[in-house]
C-alpha cells in the first residue's frame, strides 16, 4: 500500500509571491505555480534581454501567466536565453511552442526526449489503474499529442553541462519519463527536480489545491518505469540539497527535506510504487517498442 512521507512546516520553503507573481526561492531563483504544475524563473530580476533561462513551461492557457512574470521580473520585452525542460509531459510543455515561438528561444532537452519534442512520437498511455484520487482516474483525457519544436531543438550535451545555465548541471534522472532531467547547482546545493519527485499527491485533486507538503515519488499515472523511478530518487538524495523545487507541489529546504527525501529513496516501493498498475506488472523503458506510439 503506497504511504505519504509528512514534511514539517519548517522545511517549506515557499515565500509570499513578489509583485511580478513569483515566489523568490533565491536572488536568481523564483517559481510560479500554474494550476497543477510549476515553473521556474532563473536569473536575477532586472536581467534584460535574454539574461534569464525558463525552466518548463506550464499547462495549457499559462501563456500570459508566464509572460507578464517574465516582464516584471526581468524587464519588459525581456525574452530568456533558452527554455530547458525537465521533461515533456503535457503539463510541462503546455505553451512551449506558442512561448518559443513568440520568444524566438531556443528549446534545450534531453536526447530521449527529441520524439515527444519534434512532433514524431507520443509518450505511452496514462494508466488511471494506479488509485489516488480523481486526477488519476482523468489521465486518459490529458492531452497526449506531442509538440514539435524541432526546429529550436537542442540536445544537452553528454558532460552535464546546460550551456543556457553557468553553474548548473544536468542530472538523467529517468522513470517518470525517460529522458527526465534534474537541473543541480552545486555552489549552494539548489535542485530543480522536476517530477523525479514531488511534494504533493498528485493524483488527487484535493491534495493538489489544498498543497499540504508532503514527499512522494514521481505521478503514477504516468510514470512507466519504477525500477529506474527509484534510482533516479536516490540519486537526487544522495546530493544532499539545500533547496528543492519540484515539478508538483512546495518547494523544500533544509534538513527536512533531506531528512524526508531519504526516506522516499529508503522506502520507495512502500511509498512510491502502486500496488497495482499497467507499469508496475510491465514497465516501459527506454528504447522499448512501447516507449513510443503514434501521435
Amino acid at each position: 500500500m503506497t504511504q505519504q512521507i509528512p514534511i514539517g512546516s519548517d522545511a517549506v520553503a515557499d515565500e509570499p509571491a513578489g509583485s511580478d507573481g513569483t515566489h523568490a526561492l533565491r536572488p536568481d531563483v523564483a517559481y510560479q505555480r500554474h494550476a497543477i504544475v510549476n515553473v521556474a524563473y532563473l536569473g536575477p530580476p532586472g536581467a534584460g534581454d535574454r539574461g534569464w533561462v525558463l525552466v518548463d513551461a506550464g499547462v495549457m492557457g499559462s501563456r500570459g501567466a508566464i509572460e507578464s512574470a517574465a516582464a516584471a521580473r526581468f524587464g519588459a520585452g525581456a525574452r530568456p536565453a533558452a527554455i530547458v525542460l525537465t521533461h515533456g509531459h503535457f503539463d510541462h510543455v503546455g505553451v512551449l511552442e506558442d512561448l518559443a515561438a513568440a520568444w524566438d528561444a531556443p528549446v534545450w532537452a534531453h536526447p530521449l526526449e527529441r520524439p515527444y519534442l519534434d512532433g514524431s512520437a507520443a509518450y505511452p498511455a496514462p494508466d488511471p489503474s494506479v488509485g489516488g484520487g480523481l486526477l488519476a482516474r482523468l489521465s486518459p483525457l490529458f492531452p497526449t499529442s506531442p509538440v514539435n519544436v524541432g526546429d529550436r531543438l537542442h540536445l544537452l550535451p553528454e558532460d552535464g553541462s546546460v550551456p543556457p545555465l553557468p553553474g548548473w548541471h544536468w542530472i538523467h534522472t529517468p522513470g517518470h519519463a525517460p529522458g527526465h532531467v534534474s537541473l543541480w547547482r552545486p555552489a549552494d546545493r539548489t535542485l530543480i527536480a522536476g517530477d523525479a519527485f514531488v511534494t504533493t499527491a498528485q493524483e488527487s485533486a484535493y491534495a493538489v489545491v489544498v498543497q499540504a507538503p508532503e514527499m512522494h515519488g514521481p505521478p503514477r499515472y504516468l510514470t512507466t518505469d519504477w525500477e529506474s523511478a527509484e534510482r533516479s530518487v536516490e540519486a537526487l538524495a544522495q546530493l544532499e540539497p539545500e533547496l528543492a523545487l519540484t515539478g508538483h507541489g512546495r518547494p523544500l529546504r533544509g534538513p527536512g527535506l533531506r531528512q524526508a527525501l531519504h526516506e522516499l529513496a529508503r522506502n520507495f516501493s512502500a511509498v512510491a510504487v502502486p500496488p497495482r498498475g499497467r507499469y508496475v506488472e510491465n514497465p516501459v523503458r527506454a528504447g522499448d517498442p512501447e516507449a513510443t506510439r503514434s501521435p
